[in-house]
């Protein structure tokens, strides 16, 4: 079975966030990686060279993958800001309503910039999702944590 390709690094956070050339966008990961840490009571970790991951899961795959990940994480895009939310965002329906200026994947939000959010929903989000174990995708082809 083949591994995954982003994994925990020895690359430090705080140096990754110095290189993020925008202002606005360096204070944004600072504000993140804050709340991130607060509500997973863990230090943020680089997830290949891009990406600032919080806490972690094992996940098994139908399939028998399986693998270690992280519960919330961000990544500083070139066009937006990568918000990872690993339950999925399927069940937050009227938080995305209320949220503000965002688009959507299957478990990413992208914004422009904090100031577009609105970062208690933000925060009550990622505080429901850290608790929401991951389960199953209806096809049954979805991780499930253990």
């Amino acid at each position: 079975m083949a591994e995954n390709r982003t994994r925990p690094t020895g690359q430090s956070v705080a140096a990754f966030l110095r290189s993020v050339p925008d202002a606005e966008r360096r204070s944004d990961c600072r504000t993140l990686v804050a709340m991130m840490k607060e509500l997973t009571g863990a230090d943020g970790r680089m997830w290949g060279p891009a990406i600032v991951g919080f806490g972690d899961y094992h996940y098994k795959y139908a399939s028998g993958r399986e693998g270690d990940w992280f519960l919330v994480g961000f990544s500083p895009r070139k066009t937006d800001l990568s918000i990872y939310v690993m339950a999925g965002l399927d069940g937050y329906a009227p938080h995305l309503a209320r949220l503000g200026k965002h688009k959507t994947g299957k478990s990413c939000l992208y914004v422009k910039r904090l100031a577009d959010i609105d970062l208690d929903v933000l925060r009550a989000i990622l505080a429901d999702s850290i608790t929401r174990p991951v389960g199953a995708a209806a096809d049954g082809s979805g991780p499930a944590r253990s």
